[in-house]
């Protein structure tokens, strides 16, 4: 079963963004490493197979300048919460679609697209989304067309989701489920096999702890 899908992903203004990992790369200022993560992130969306448009929703000119450089559609943020961003993207687009965090730098397209097609086939009319590596997150909620997508994204998402009746997709997809909020999540990540940006900024920073 294949649909075109548009997947949606909000992106702070890179100077408060990720601010839970300030200094997990040192020596790196912590903007360019924001922006690598976010870059790393739509370059696997765009080379998904399914998806037919990736809107970023920002009102960050570097962010926006990497996003339409690759492909992607720019929507001004409506600066009301990340949630609020996930709406105003999700508003802007037709048929199936997803809501996708901007920090999973290791991220692979194939891993994406399996959770896409997992989604295509649940129950008809139901929201579905992807847990983070812990289990608490959400990194992906998808909805069928004419369905809101009513992100609910932030601390305790994964249970905030369910119980709005969206259910739960249990693939394994190690790297759609890595994001990354400190520094043991980018070593996690890391393990994983970052992307090209990512992997540039951490080459001269990597630890024993990334590698083994």
């Amino acid at each position: 079963m294949t649909q075109p899908w548009t997947v949606v992903v909000p992106v702070k203004r890179l100077a408060a963004a990720k601010t839970r990992l300030r200094g997990g790369l040192p020596g790196v200022p912590h903007q360019e490493l924001a922006l690598a993560l976010a870059a790393d992130t739509l370059a696997a969306v765009q080379d998904c197979p399914g998806v037919a448009e990736v809107l970023v929703v920002t009102d960050d000119a570097r962010v926006a300048g990497v996003a339409r450089s690759g492909g992607a559609r720019v929507l001004p943020d409506v600066a009301a919460g990340l949630n609020a961003a996930f709406r105003h993207g999700a508003a802007d687009a037709a048929g199936w679609v997803a809501g996708l965090t901007a920090d999973l730098p290791a991220l692979r397209p194939a891993e994406l697209a399996a959770a896409l097609h997992a989604a295509l086939t649940g129950p008809p009319g139901v929201r579905r989304f992807v847990t983070d590596a812990p289990g608490t997150g959400t990194v992906l909620l998808a909805a069928p067309p004419g369905v809101p997508l009513d992100p609910r994204f932030g601390p305790g998402s994964a249970a905030a989701h369910a119980a709005s009746g969206a259910r739960p997709l249990t693939g394994g997809w190690p790297s759609l489920r890595r994001d990354v909020d400190t520094a043991d999540d980018l070593a996690a990540a890391a393990r994983l096999g970052l992307g090209p940006r990512t992997t540039s900024l951490a080459a001269g920073c990597l630890t024993e702890s990334f590698s083994t």
